[in-house]
C-alpha cells in the first residue's frame, strides 16, 4: 500500500457500483451493508482504495446521479450509520474510501429546485439556470442534452426554460451564483468530517455554462477533427460543446475545492472529464497543485484499442503535461465492459495484456467491479432495461445496464450470490463460470493473476511514480520506459494477433523480470538497440541498467 498524504499518486482504486455489488437485506438492490460485507474481496486484490458510486437520497431517475439530498443516504442503500460502519471497516482493511459527488446538477425533487422554480424573486430563484423563451416560444438557444433532445425544459410556474445537461429531472445548478458554490463546498465538508478520504467528481468540467447562452457551433461531419464521442446516433455530438463545458470560470472553483481539501491532509480528488477535447482539459485541471489531484477521460473507454491508438493517447497527454496527473481506466459504470468492448471475452491472454498495459501507464489506475473476474458485457433485454439512455437510444444504443448487472460472487447460487431474490437487473448466465468463489480457488485465474500484477506494480516505484518515455515499435506494438530515480523499466507489448519481432531503440543492459502468465522472451541487445521477438498478445517487462 502507498503511504502518506501522497498516497494517491500512482494508487489503484476499485470502483463499486453499490446497487449491483451486494444485496445484504434481500430486496434485490445492493446496499452499503453489502459493500461492507464484501470489502475483504477488494482488499485481497491489493488495491489502495474504493470509489463508491452515488448512494445519496434520490428518486433514481438516473440511478443516484439525480440527488435530492446531498447529505443523506437513500433508504435503498441504508443509513448514515451504515456508511460510517463501511468507512470503519474499509479503514481497518487498509482501504481508502472515495465517494462520488454530483455537484453540477441536482434532482428536480431537491428542495433547492422546488424553491427556485416557485417564482422569479425568491431567495433561490437564481440557483438554477433559467432563461426566457425566444419570441416564438422555442428554447433560448440550441444546446442539446446528453440523453437526447433539447437541454431545456419549460416550466409553467416561471414561464421560463431551465437548463439540464442530462435528463429534465436533473436541472443544472447555476455556479455563477456564489451561494451555490458555497453550498456545494459545505456539502464536501460534511462528508470530509465523516471521514471520507476524497471525492470522485462527476462531469467536473460541466459546472459552469456560458452566461450569455451563446449557441454551440456545429461539427463539420466532413472535417477530420471531431469531438471524442462523436456519433451520428448522439445528436449532442453534432455540436462542439464550447459554451456548455470547459468554461474558464471552472478553474477558479476547482481551486476553492483544493483549498478545502488541504484542510484535510491525506484526502484526494479525481475528476471525470468529458467534453470535446478531454485530454487537454485533464492536463489543465490537474496541473499546478492547486486544482484536482487527478482526473480521467473517456479516451481509453471507447472501442479503439490498437497500439497506435494507445500510443496517440499517451503522446497527446504527455505533450507538455508537466506535473499533470491522470487516472486511467479501461472500464466503468458508463461504458461497455472492457472484455467485450476490446474483443477479449474469449481470449484470457489478451485480457491480461490489456490490464498489464493499464498498470504500466504513468498515473493512477481505476478498476471497475468485475474487471478482476474478466466479466463480459451482460445482455439485458429491452423489457428489463432501467437506464434512460438505453431506453431512449434503443436499438442502436443499448445504454449502460449491460455493465451494471449484479456482481458474480457464487457460481452455484441462483442469483450468483448477489441476492436471495430477483435483482433489479438480471444476472448474466455467462458470468456464472467466472464467479469470484471459483476464481479464488483457481490459482491460475484472472483474479489471482491480477493480485500478482498489482503486487509487481507496488514493488517497482517507477511504475507508480515514474516518468514515461515512449519508444518507436511500429503500429501494432507499444513500448515505453518508466523511470524513477535510479530505476528504469522497459515495458513492451505486442497487441497484435500475430507473433513478430522488432528492434527497440533502448540503450543499456536488459534484464527480463518475471511477469506472471507471460512467456519471458530472450532479448538480444545490440549496438542499435534491442532485438525482440514476441508472440501474439505477449509482453516484455525488463530492468534497464
Amino acid at each position: 500500500m502507498l503511504d502518506g498524504n501522497q498516497w494517491w499518486r500512482g494508487c489503484v482504486l476499485y470502483q463499486v457500483y453499490p446497487a449491483s455489488f451486494m444485496d445484504a437485506n434481500d430486496d434485490g438492490i445492493g446496499d452499503l451493508a453489502g459493500v461492507a460485507a464484501r470489502l475483504e474481496h477488494i482488499a485481497g486484490l491489493g488495491v489502495d482504495g474504493i470509489w463508491l458510486s452515488p448512494f445519496f437520497t434520490s428518486p433514481m431517475k438516473d440511478f443516484g446521479y439525480d440527488i435530492s439530498d446531498y447529505r443523506d443516504v437513500d433508504p435503498r442503500f441504508g443509513t448514515l450509520a451504515d456508511f460510517r460502519a463501511l468507512i470503519d471497516r474499509a479503514h481497518a482493511l487498509g482501504l481508502k474510501v472515495i465517494i462520488d459527488q454530483v455537484l453540477s446538477h441536482s434532482s428536480d425533487r431537491h428542495p433547492w429546485f422546488a424553491e427556485s422554480r416557485a417564482s422569479r424573486d425568491n431567495p433561490k430563484a437564481d440557483w438554477y439556470v433559467w432563461a426566457d423563451p425566444r419570441p416564438d416560444g422555442t428554447p433560448p438557444n440550441n444546446w442539446l442534452g446528453s440523453f437526447g433532445g433539447p437541454a431545456w425544459s419549460f416550466d409553467t410556474r416561471r414561464h421560463q426554460y431551465y437548463f439540464h445537461n442530462f435528463l429534465p429531472e436533473q436541472p443544472d445548478l447555476n455556479f455563477h451564483h456564489p451561494e451555490v458554490q458555497q453550498a456545494q463546498l459545505e456539502t464536501l465538508e460534511f462528508w470530509l468530517e465523516l471521514g471520507v478520504d476524497g471525492f470522485r467528481f462527476d462531469v467536473v468540467n460541466f459546472y459552469f455554462h456560458d452566461a450569455a447562452l451563446t449557441d454551440n457551433p456545429a461539427v463539420d461531419p466532413e472535417a477530420q477533427e471531431k469531438p471524442l464521442k462523436y456519433s451520428r446516433d448522439l445528436p449532442r455530438s453534432y455540436q462542439w460543446q464550447r459554451y456548455t463545458t470547459d468554461r474558464p470560470e471552472n478553474l477558479e472553483f476547482l481551486k476553492r475545492i483544493r483549498a478545502l481539501m488541504r484542510r484535510y491532509p491525506g484526502t484526494t480528488t479525481v475528476g471525470e472529464v468529458g467534453g470535446d477535447r478531454p485530454l487537454s482539459t485533464m492536463k489543465r485541471y490537474t496541473s499546478g497543485g492547486d486544482k484536482l489531484h487527478m482526473a480521467y477521460t473517456f479516451d481509453l473507454l471507447g472501442s479503439a484499442s490498437s497500439a497506435a491508438y494507445l500510443r496517440g493517447v499517451i503522446e497527446r497527454f504527455e505533450h507538455q503535461a508537466q506535473d499533470a496527473w491522470p487516472c486511467w481506466a479501461l472500464s466503468n459504470h458508463d461504458v461497455e465492459r472492457m472484455a467485450s468492448r476490446w474483443q477479449a471475452e474469449d481470449d484470457p491472454v489478451r485480457l491480461r495484456l490489456l490490464l498489464w498495459v493499464l498498470l504500466c501507464l504513468r498515473g493512477s489506475v481505476c478498476l471497475y467491479q468485475g474487471d478482476e473476474l474478466g466479466l463480459p458485457e451482460a445482455q439485458v433485454p429491452y423489457e428489463r432495461l432501467r437506464d434512460p439512455a438505453g431506453i431512449n437510444g434503443w436499438p442502436r444504443y443499448k445504454g449502460r445496464d449491460g455493465c451494471r448487472t449484479p456482481m458474480a460472487w457464487e457460481a452455484d447460487a441462483s442469483q450468483l450470490g448477489f441476492s436471495e431474490v430477483e435483482p433489479w437487473l438480471p444476472v448474466e448466465p455467462r458470468h456464472r463460470p467466472l464467479a469470484a468463489d471459483r476464481q479464488r480457488e483457481d490459482r491460475a485465474s484472472l483474479y489471482h493473476w491480477l493480485r500478482q500484477a498489482l503486487s509487481l506494480r507496488r514493488a517497482h516505484p517507477a511504475l507508480h511514480h515514474g516518468e514515461i518515455a515512449l519508444l518507436e515499435a511500429g503500429d501494432d506494438w507499444l513500448a515505453f520506459v518508466r523511470r524513477h530515480e535510479d530505476e528504469r523499466l522497459l515495458c513492451v507489448f505486442n497487441l497484435s494477433s500475430c507473433a513478430g519481432n522488432r528492434r527497440i531503440a533502448v540503450s543499456g543492459s536488459i534484464t527480463p523480470l518475471g511477469l506472471p502468465c507471460f512467456d519471458t522472451p530472450a532479448p538480444l541487445s545490440g549496438p542499435a538497440g534491442l532485438d525482440l521477438e514476441l508472440d501474439a498478445h505477449q509482453a516484455l517487462f525488463a530492468r534497464v541498467d
